[in-house]
């Protein structure tokens, strides 16, 4: 999900020349030079009425095709108006009718606001959800807006990523393309809330905050501390936390607390679950560095692409932060650099083409199945399907004396273990840790491509690494870590990073040496071990195998670099910290509870923990192009 009303409703933009000494013109005057602006209601087939604006493009006798985006934040916020006039900026030079909705229950539109409302369970009469409401604002646009082509593409980043995901629910027949970008494909799983069942403590008590404590979104009072770290520390328990800032009162922390595990609430508002066709031509979006969505794209891919025997299903995946592309040229992330403007090169090449041939017959259709930012190689790559053809699942082990090779260990016996304590829980950032959309500045937005050296000394996390790299090695599809571990206590998070370590000397940017970038990080609850609707104490001072899944990368290590992969117990307070004993529900442990342990990580012959990758040879690594 994204930014709301923290973020200025009008910021300025550049679509015209201006002299140096006129004041630049806000976003919307230049929106009011390019459009004509209509504002209207919506009757949906309940009787509520949505809250609407349409731009209509001057100076025009074309009939043209809509882009339609929907969304909870405000159609003058994130996903409405705001900054398309750089985002939209290829878009609107080939002509389209703007349409921008507050979903039900949102800012100026009827109706009552569920969080990531499910989809019916039965489509037809009596059935009103986001699909439907979609459905009778296209019946209502055809009829009523003049010189339209009968046309409609949606689009939307973040949360309405998420509405244009549940458009094709039941999409109306005039829809002809949907882009989902960014999108919450699973909230439980590995999207906003939860991440393989560990709670995204900051991120989700400050949404839920935002979005459900006062009707007008108004900016919640700041944390007594400016590093939220220990702010979130000064709270023995989930429950003390929740008692301080009146949580139990918002809808979406009751879902939260109630429902720690995956059962049919969270599935029921999972979209890779229960979307399992592409209705309609539809391109998904998404980045290898989103810290709020990472999960969303590619799951809903994939689950879609099980029967796409027509050939509508797209994917591409670039070297972003969660909606970069949209608001920026994308040539870096944080200090990464990489090498071309990669948000351009999207909007341009890859968004502007699509929508044209859609909506408008313009072009041949010939667009690759996917594409992929190469980060390490610093190059877009083409496949004819994701994860990558020819890929071969490739076994990188950890080894004594903190090595890591794809030779599988010989030693009868061997193990690295650490002290994980919850009253001194590792940082997921560096500190200070602001509010998460700090109004006066956060550096939220680029935390998963810090430099982990900060962290790789600390007694609490284990490093494993390669020597040198004598040759590249290419990662172009799905990872996991397949662990071995034991802990003295009854539950246990593993988190896992695969890291590309820089050479220590690099002329042309010296202070870039041995940079230590986590090209995937994430986080498994343990209590899981056994089916995610099923916590289980883990047996104490037992090796049990765990799986943490790390999702997907296009990634080249580089010759002269080094690959490492850091294990650890705790990401605070991105994650909150597991008790380590177990309990039913952790949003209702004691204090006591939260216990120091003893973790084990196993690399022996009989216990070989080690992370699985799809690795390319280099006569498959696809099509590249910068």
């Amino acid at each position: 999900m994204k930014r709301t009303a923290w973020w200025p409703a009008l910021a300025l933009l550049a679509l015209a020349c201006t002299p140096a000494a006129t004041p630049p013109a806000t976003e919307a005057e230049q929106l009011a030079k390019l459009f004509n602006r209509q504002e209207v209601r919506i009757p949906m087939r309940d009787g509520v009425e949505l809250f609407t604006v349409i731009l209509t493009p001057r100076n025009t006798t074309d009939s043209l095709p809509f882009i339609l985006s929907r969304t909870p934040y405000g159609t003058a916020g994130w996903g409405g108006t705001y900054k398309i006039g750089y985002g939209f900026q290829e878009l609107i030079k080939e002509g389209y009718i703007f349409v921008f909705q507050d979903i039900r229950g949102r800012n100026q539109s009827q109706g009552t606001f569920v969080m990531s409302k499910p989809a019916c369970q039965v489509r037809g009469d009596g059935c009103v959800d986001e699909a439907t409401d979609t459905w009778d604002t296209v019946e209502w646009l055809l009829a009523n807006v003049p010189r339209n082509n009968g046309r409609v593409g949606q689009l939307g980043i973040s949360y309405p990523g998420w509405t244009t995901n549940a458009t094709a629910f039941e999409p109306h027949p005039a829809i002809r393309a949907l882009s989902p970008q960014a999108t919450m494909g699973d909230g439980w799983m590995g999207d906003d809330f939860f991440h393989q069942g560990a709670f995204r403590l900051s991120y989700g008590l400050e949404y839920a905050w935002d979005m459900e404590a006062s009707p007008d979104q108004s900016i919640p009072p700041e944390p007594g501390r400016y590093d939220t770290y220990d702010w979130y520390l000064s709270f023995p328990t989930l429950k003390d936390l929740a008692d301080a800032v009146g949580a139990d009162a918002w809808p979406t922390w009751r879902l939260f607390a109630t429902h720690p595990s995956y059962d049919t609430i969270w599935s029921a508002r999972a979209i890779p679950g229960r979307l399992r066709h592409a209705p309609v031509p539809t391109l998904n979006v998404g980045g290898w560095w989103d810290q709020e969505d990472i999960y969303g794209t590619p799951h809903v891919y994939a689950a879609m692409e099980t029967t796409d025997s027509t050939h509508q299903n797209f994917l591409v995946l670039g070297p972003w932060y969660h909606g970069e592309w949209f608001l920026e040229a994308g040539d870096s992330l944080g200090p990464v650099r990489f090498g071309s403007a990669t948000g351009e090169t999207y909007r341009q090449t890859m968004e502007a083409p699509w929508f044209a041939y859609w909506l408008k017959d313009k072009g041949d259709g010939q667009f690759p199945e996917a594409r992929v930012f190469d980060a390490g190689a610093r190059q877009w790559r083409s496949f004819d399907t994701w994860p990558a053809p020819g890929a071969a699942k490739t076994n990188l082990y950890f080894q004594a004396d903190g090595g890591l090779s794809f030779e599988a260990p010989a030693a009868a016996a061997g193990f690295d273990q650490y002290v994980s304590d919850p009253a001194r829980p590792v940082p997921y950032r560096h500190r200070p840790i602001e509010w998460t959309y700090d109004p006066r500045g956060s550096d939220w937005d680029y935390w998963m491509t810090e430099d982990q050296r900060f962290v790789d000394s600390r007694p609490d996390v284990l490093v494993w690494q390669t020597p040198p790299l004598t040759e590249a090695v290419t990662v172009a599809g799905s990872i996991a870590a397949k662990l071995f571990a034991s802990t003295t206590g009854t539950d246990a998070d593993w988190i896992v990073k695969l890291i590309d370590v820089y050479p220590d000397s690099i002329a042309e940017r010296p202070r870039m040496g041995g940079y230590q970038l986590m090209v995937v990080g994430e986080i498994m609850r343990g209590r899981y071990y056994r089916g995610w609707d099923n916590p289980q104490p883990i047996p104490a001072n037992t090796v049990t195998p765990f799986t943490v899944d790390l999702h997907q990368q296009a990634y080249t290590f580089e010759p002269g670099h080094r690959i490492m992969v850091q294990v650890q117990s705790t990401w605070f307070p991105v994650h909150d910290r597991n008790p380590q004993t177990f309990v039913p529900n952790i949003f209702e442990a004691r204090a006591e509870d939260y216990r120091a342990a003893t973790q084990r990580i196993y690399r022996s012959a009989q216990y070989p923990s080690h992370l699985e990758l799809d690795v390319l040879a280099a006569t498959h690594a696809g099509s590249a192009s910068q």
